[in-house]
Order: C-alpha cells, then sequence, then structure tokens
C-alpha cells in the first residue's frame, strides 16, 4: 500500500538530490514500491550531466563570437555607404531631417532642406543614416 509517509520521503529524497544536500545524499529509505534503496552510492547529476559548464563557457563564446563579426558587417557597409555619397545624394540624418547633399567636405556635408527658401545646414559626416535616393551621373 502506498502511504504519505512514503511520498514524502520520496519528495525529500529527490529534493535534496537536485539541490545538492549532502545531508540527506547518504540516508537510506523507501521507494514508491517499498523496496529499500540505499542512497550512499548514487551520485546527482544535472540535466546536462557533468558538462553542465563547458557547454555553457561554448555557448557563451559562441554569442561574443557572433556579436563580433555581425558588428564588423555593419561597420563595413555603412563606411562604404559614407564614403560613396555624392552631390545631389538625398539622404537621411540621424536627427530625422531629409536633404539632397549640395557640398562635400572631408568630415562635413552642406545639405539643401528647403527648396523654396533655399535653406542649407552643415552636418557631420557620420550623422547621415541612410541615402533615401541616389542620383545617377
Amino acid at each position: 500500500m502506498f502511504s504519505i509517509f512514503n511520498t514524502n520521503e520520496i519528495i525529500v529524497q529527490l529534493s535534496s538530490a537536485q539541490f545538492g544536500d549532502e545531508g540527506a545524499q547518504g540516508t537510506a529509505g523507501t521507494t514508491a514500491d517499498g523496496g529499500a534503496s540505499g542512497g550512499a552510492g548514487q551520485v546527482a547529476t544535472g540535466p546536462f550531466g557533468d558538462n553542465f559548464f563547458p557547454i555553457l563557457m561554448l555557448l557563451l563564446v559562441g554569442m561574443i563570437v557572433f556579436s563580433f563579426f555581425g558588428g564588423r558587417k555593419q561597420k563595413k557597409r555603412r563606411a562604404s555607404m559614407l564614403d560613396s555619397l555624392a552631390k545631389s545624394d538625398q539622404v537621411l540624418t540621424r536627427g530625422g531631417v531629409f536633404g539632397t547633399i549640395v557640398d562635400i567636405k572631408p568630415d562635413r556635408v552642406v545639405l539643401k532642406v528647403d527648396e523654396s527658401s533655399n535653406t542649407r545646414i552643415t552636418v557631420l559626416r557620420e550623422s547621415i543614416e541612410q541615402v533615401t535616393a541616389e542620383t545617377t551621373s
């Protein structure tokens, strides 16, 4: 017959083995079928076995490598976009301003933002977010 006392002993043994309580590993108890079980020869293992820490380190190194190479690809794409800027390209700045390139200097770009009043602003070359329309020369 299955009793509440056997169930409680099993739960205590399972929880102490799972959380690494050394005091409960050496005690003997009874199993659900009524047989005696000796806990002295059993070693509790985690869900990944004994290799949890190496697997965790491998995953961490993999995430760092992938994030490093992904950033390099974005930097190369952005640098090529900034190098290929030409006059009369329509661009969007990081501040959300649309404009047409009028003049290009080594570190700055002059944009015409309003056709009717001929309003021009000077922005840093790095503040250009994207080219919205390229002109073919």
